[in-house]
């Protein structure tokens, strides 16, 4: 198994898991390689230092370096500080909103905009919805005093978040 670590075109970072380079190669030239936080498909491979076991299990820890942390964020900073977090930092702060959001949110597809007017005037319960509107929808919501967020996701998300 070879982990590989990849980029799109737009600098994001990330890391894909294949059987062999010719079924990394195979699967980037068909264009089933995706960045997970815009969709690109156009991905290449950066360089990598090899990953060499020289010693019993504990050597291979002891080796590794801490995985960077993130700093914890300051309520009163606002959106500044994040302007001074490094990439990975901002790319693994998004993927845990979007994980929360898909785990706390039913998923009401093209339905919406219909759904969000049927809560805003009683006709259905309230709770956490996503789903897809167009921006015509969206800005009648929002003219209606229905509160909506846009929230693109790359085809990806759509199923199963790892």
């Amino acid at each position: 198994m070879k982990v590989l670590d990849l980029q799109c075109t737009h600098g994001h970072v990330f890391e894909g898991w294949f059987a062999s380079e010719d079924d990394f190669q195979d699967q980037r030239m068909r264009r089933l390689v995706e960045c997970p936080l815009c969709g690109d498909a156009e991905v290449a491979k950066l360089p990598s230092a090899p990953r060499l076991n020289l010693g019993g299990p504990g050597a291979a820890r002891e080796a590794a370096p801490a995985p960077p942390s993130m700093p914890a964020p300051d309520p009163g900073a606002g959106a500044v500080s994040a302007a001074v977090l490094p990439p990975a930092a901002l790319q693994a702060a998004w993927m845990h909103v979007v994980r929360r959001v898909m785990a706390q949110t039913e998923d009401v597809g093209q339905r919406f905009a219909e759904e969000a007017r049927r809560m805003h005037y009683g006709e259905a319960e309230e709770r956490a919805i996503r789903g897809q509107a167009t921006t015509a929808q969206t800005e009648e919501l929002l003219e209606e005093g229905i509160a909506v967020m846009p929230l693109p996701l790359p085809p990806g998300f759509k199923g199963t978040l790892q």
